[in-house]
């Protein structure tokens, strides 16, 4: 297939030369936004979105596979054209209503195909999201297990081809104590799996997200950013999740990897411009991004 034919050497190559770019750039933070924001329903309208991102300020941003997977197999007009909209494409997300049972995580084939479609268009990273391991407050050993040996496989094949490959948290993993994600870190290897953190619903589950960054940031490939108020997902600033601690965390931390506005909401809402323009501003008025 067009696009995704490389070597071992050059991919090795190439995805130090981009983790080189993304985690040391100028030494600083790097703003970027997931673009679940806006209705998209095809190519031209993520392009579209695009657009918009950059102009307010963006370096750059997060899609899901499914924006993009029409354009895998011949991926070398699509991946100019992400390139030419200024932002970079930092991860490609999968995110599903159900889970391989085994791994919790996608099954093998589609995170090989979205893998290998996203290192075709450039992606920097593969984030994965999965289904929780803790049930009754109690961490199922054999699911956590699988679950990790998954992503380790995930990891490995992601280097393969020059990309990295994180794991992306909702709720769950940071419930009940953080047995989940306490799990996940102890049972990846550092090497080839990283974790892009959502450090809204981690906050919601009841985290202590600057003591998780002072603790975990060498694992931290990026964090995206929302707010909550009574349990509700408002516009960030809006809520009760104070971002100014986070911020010390980091910069006593020396850590430079992607902070990512992620402006979503239950029930398929899109708020758009709407909920970037405020989001944008407090990222801006905190991070300095």
């Amino acid at each position: 297939m067009e696009g995704l034919k490389l070597t071992r050497r050059s991919a090795i190559s190439a995805l130090a030369a981009g983790v080189a770019t993304l985690r040391a750039d100028g030494g600083r933070l790097h703003a970027g936004a997931q673009t679940n924001a806006w209705p998209i329903a095809n190519f031209d309208e993520l392009l579209a979105v695009l657009a918009r991102m950059r102009g307010f300020g963006y370096e750059g941003f997060e899609t899901s596979f499914r924006n993009v997977q029409l354009h895998f197999d011949q991926p070398k007009t699509a991946r100019q054209q992400l390139q030419d909209s200024g932002l970079r494409f930092v991860n490609i997300h999968i995110f599903m209503d159900q889970y391989d049972p085994r791994t919790r995580i996608a099954p093998e084939d589609l995170i090989a195909r979205v893998a290998k479609g996203g290192a075709a268009l450039g992606a920097f990273s593969l984030v994965l999201s999965g289904a929780p391991c803790v049930a009754g407050g109690k961490l199922d050993a054999a699911a956590i297990d699988a679950k990790a040996s998954a992503l380790n496989a995930a990891g490995k094949l992601c280097r393969e081809l020059g990309i990295e490959a994180a794991y992306h948290n909702h709720g769950p993993e940071f419930a009940d104590r953080g047995l989940e994600i306490k799990g996940l870190l102890e049972r990846t290897d550092p090497k080839q799996v990283h974790f892009v953190i959502d450090a809204g619903h981690a906050f919601r589950a009841g985290a202590d997200i600057p003591a998780f960054v002072a603790k975990h940031h060498a694992r931290l490939a990026g964090m995206h950013l929302r707010d909550f108020h009574n349990g509700e997902q408002v516009i960030l600033g809006q809520g009760d999740f104070h971002l100014q601690p986070v911020f010390e965390a980091i910069r006593k931390a020396r850590w430079t990897g992607w902070l990512f506005n992620e402006e979503e909401r239950l029930g398929g809402v899109k708020l758009g411009d709407s909920a970037i323009t405020p989001a944008r501003a407090e990222m801006k008025k905190v991070f300095g991004v």
